[in-house]
């Protein structure tokens, strides 16, 4: 429970109800955002942890913290910053291990006397956030038997997870994702009615008699019900074989028909704009010696960007203005130091990472008023 109310009252998780799950629709208040999601991952894993018998509030913890590293515009986001550190620093981006930096390294509270600690969430919360992604390709998962050491994974789906519940957390995630977009995308009209026929035919192999609507709650229930009734220690956490055939056509069906949709291409494009924006104007402030003051010099032409973006440095790098408040606010780790470009370029990328979809195109604004 204590690791639980630590992320639920992490600014991260605040900001995630601001930011895209798949599309771009924040001012429609059907469409689901990030913050929506996750608890609908949390609802689908505490019932499911109910009734297996597991530790709910571990499933909880992992479940508000897994997404916290996403990137504004969702995955479209997600893909775009994974390009610029792949070629600016020669690291991948990936959300999982983003979330897992975030509350390892990001994210503070107040303690009593005023500092900002770091979260020091246990390990079962933190491995369970930094492998609950990946495609399942067989049924029934397992938890790994090894403690490793979590910060040494360089790669999304290397390692199952380390407990039941975070493998529960994991399958959560695919479960409630696949008939939620789909229940979006009937509602955006991204599907012809040849795809939504083909869609009731793939929901329809569950029970044919009794399925006569096609939506999330459906997709939920029935995946959900099949899943507590097939699983168990021996087996692993699984569907039926009929139940895995239909999650994996469902899946199937999401790539092909919605995730690549045409109308999604030129909102793929926008995000891509504004993120390589940002970055590049952040990035043409580098100087080995002068980094600071010249950020600092900017500060009339985009008031918004610099005065966050010092903010964050003062907080994770060695500023002079961090050295003078670090005995009275700030006892986080140092991630950065300002002399190093990659370790700059690596702030940019991170202070990026963490921002809203909204704030994002705020800043982006700001960038071309004149």
């Amino acid at each position: 429970m204590r690791d639980y109310n630590r992320i639920l009252h992490s600014s991260a998780y605040r900001r995630l109800k601001h930011k895209t799950q798949v599309f771009p629709a924040p001012s429609n208040d059907h469409i689901c955002t990030r913050i929506e999601h996750v608890n609908l991952v949390a609802s689908v894993s505490q019932n499911i942890s109910k009734f297996l018998g597991l530790n709910t509030e571990l499933v909880q913890a992992i479940s508000v913290g897994h997404d916290l590293g996403h990137a504004p515009f969702g995955h479209v986001g997600e893909n775009i910053l994974n390009e610029l550190s792949q070629k600016e620093i020669g690291s991948n981006f990936w959300h999982e291990k983003n979330s897992l930096r975030i509350v390892d390294e990001f994210e503070t509270l107040e303690d009593p006397t005023g500092k900002h600690e770091n979260l020091n969430l246990t390990y079962a919360v933190r491995d369970g956030i930094v492998c609950h992604c990946g495609e399942i390709d067989e049924n029934g998962l397992y938890p790994r038997s090894e403690n490793i050491n979590l910060e040494n994974i360089n790669k999304a789906s290397a390692f199952p997870p380390y407990t039941w519940e975070a493998c529960v957390v994991k399958i959560s995630d695919k479960i409630a994702y696949l008939g939620r977009d789909i229940e979006d995308a009937i509602m955006l009209r991204i599907l012809s009615w040849r795809q939504q026929r083909e869609l009731g035919q793939i929901i329809r192999k569950f029970s044919p008699a009794r399925i006569k609507e096609i939506n999330n709650t459906v997709v939920l229930h029935e995946l959900i019900t099949n899943l507590c009734s097939n699983s168990n220690p021996e087996v692993g956490i699984r569907l039926s074989e009929r139940g895995f055939e239909i999650m994996t056509s469902l899946k199937d069906f999401n790539y092909k028909h919605i995730y690549f949709h045409d109308r999604l291409s030129n909102y793929k494009f926008f995000a891509q704009l504004i993120v390589k924006s940002i970055y590049q104007t952040l990035k043409q402030f580098y100087s080995r010696y002068k980094t600071q003051s010249n950020i600092e010099k900017a500060i009339n032409l985009y008031p918004l960007l610099i005065r966050t973006f010092m903010d964050w440095l003062d907080k994770y790098s060695n500023t002079i203005k961090h050295q003078s408040l670090t005995r009275k606010i700030y006892s986080n780790k140092i991630l950065y130091n300002l002399k190093n470009k990659k370790e700059y370029l690596e702030a940019i990328l991170d202070f990026i990472s963490g921002m809203t979809d909204n704030f994002a195109i705020r800043v982006y604004d700001e960038l071309i008023t004149f």
